[in-house]
């Protein structure tokens, strides 16, 4: 089954997988499968049917809080529900992930449940979201099924620039949010892999406008472009300036945090222009904000010089950064959210074991609530846990 999936789906269209699956879960006796896909906010579930402009027509919507399944989704484990009053086989439900990233669920429905099974199961699940992968970058369905409201200009172009916003592996573990959502235009994040060497940077370009996102993206494009050509973080920042000034003289300018962990001894290198300092979480509590002289935002050609500042992370650290409108949120006093808000909502949550998705998932909902309505500026944050050295 698993082989003709992935065989049969490398052809497939996005609305033509439920009707796949189905076919050969059917076929190897799994029972009648269902596939959800959550919202950008993982507030929803919304079943793929294949049918209408979203694939959706017809199918089901959960609600991720006060549901089983919705529970499934936020724990990352199988879950089971029995409802006497339809009389029908308990119904399974299962994340569909990639990687450590959050896709949706799958919905089994069987009599039967043995450790085989449901071992079945969690492999179907994986090459659903293989399939599910391959295919969103390409399909006007897929990103109409995940979106609860209409997207600006400058939000498009800065969910296709950033990479997913969860990645794991055995060396780091990263997580990132942004609000608001459907409306972001200057923030920015981005993470990479390049051996055991961990980049990340951090972007907030100035103003509210389609030309904040350009001026972002053109800065991690930038970022990217010469980073992987083996320039350093002094280099990387000059010609992320350079290509800020060509494109736009002096009337735009990001600020930014740019880092290099090397994953295998936990030393961190990075280099501040103009943005807020990064924070380190350690053994749960809040350890200092890591200083370094900072440089000038990137597109102000002030010529004061970039330094590149180490700090020797240590085993479950999580370092944090972000941008303001994570602290300048307001709630109807006047009262911002503040940095000890923010650290002290991570520990907490840290404390209770939950996935660093599910925490950053609160976290906006909490900055939502407390400022009593939409963010009046982008609120963004990146975290990375580093585990240790790997063995």
């Amino acid at each position: 089954m698993l082989g003709a999936l992935a065989e049969q789906g490398r052809h497939a269209t996005f609305e033509q997988l439920p009707g796949l699956i189905a076919e050969h879960a059917a076929a190897a006796g799994l029972g009648q499968v269902r596939i959800y896909l959550a919202d950008l906010r993982g507030e929803v579930l919304r079943e793929i049917t294949g049918q209408g402009l979203d694939g959706a027509a017809g199918g089901e919507q959960l609600q991720v809080d006060g549901t089983l399944p919705g529970r499934a989704f936020r724990e990352i484990r199988t879950l089971t529900a029995v409802d006497p009053a339809d009389g029908g086989p308990p119904r399974h439900w299962l994340p569909v992930l990639d990687g450590t990233e959050r896709l949706g669920l799958l919905s089994v429905e069987t009599t039967h449940l043995d450790q085989d099974m449901e071992t079945a199961f969690r492999q179907l699940a994986a090459v659903i979201g293989l399939l599910l992968v391959s295919k969103r970058a390409v399909s006007d369905s897929y990103a109409r099924l995940i979106r609860s409201h209409p997207m600006t200009v400058a939000a498009e172009m800065q969910w296709h620039l950033m990479p997913p916003p969860t990645f794991a592996n055995n060396q780091v573990t990263i997580g990132a949010a942004v609000e608001p959502a459907y409306e972001i235009s200057g923030d920015a994040f981005d993470y990479a892999l390049a051996g055991h060497t961990v980049r990340l940077g951090i972007f907030d370009a100035m103003g509210h406008d389609a030309a904040a996102g350009l001026c972002a993206n053109l800065a991690v494009a930038a970022c990217r472009a010469h980073r992987r050509q083996g320039a350093d973080l002094a280099e990387t920042a000059r010609q992320i300036e350079r290509s800020l000034l060509d494109q736009f003289g002096s009337t735009r300018y990001a600020t930014a945090i740019l880092a290099d962990l090397d994953s295998d001894t936990g030393q961190l290198r990075w280099t501040s222009h103009g943005h807020y300092p990064p924070v380190i979480i350690r053994d749960r509590r809040w350890i200092a904000h890591l200083a370094c002289e900072p440089a000038h935002p990137l597109g102000t050609d002030l010529g004061l010089p970039t330094t590149i500042c180490e700090e020797q992370l240590q085993p479950g650290d999580r370092l944090l950064l972000y941008t303001d409108g994570i602290l300048e949120a307001r709630d109807a006093r006047g009262d911002q959210f503040g940095i000890n808000r923010l650290v002290q909502f991570l520990i907490r949550h840290q404390a209770d074991g939950e996935h660093l998705q599910e925490t950053l998932r609160h976290l906006m909902r909490t900055l939502h609530d407390f400022h009593h309505g939409p963010l009046q500026d982008d609120a963004t944050v990146l975290i990375l846990e580093w585990p240790g050295p790997v063995s």
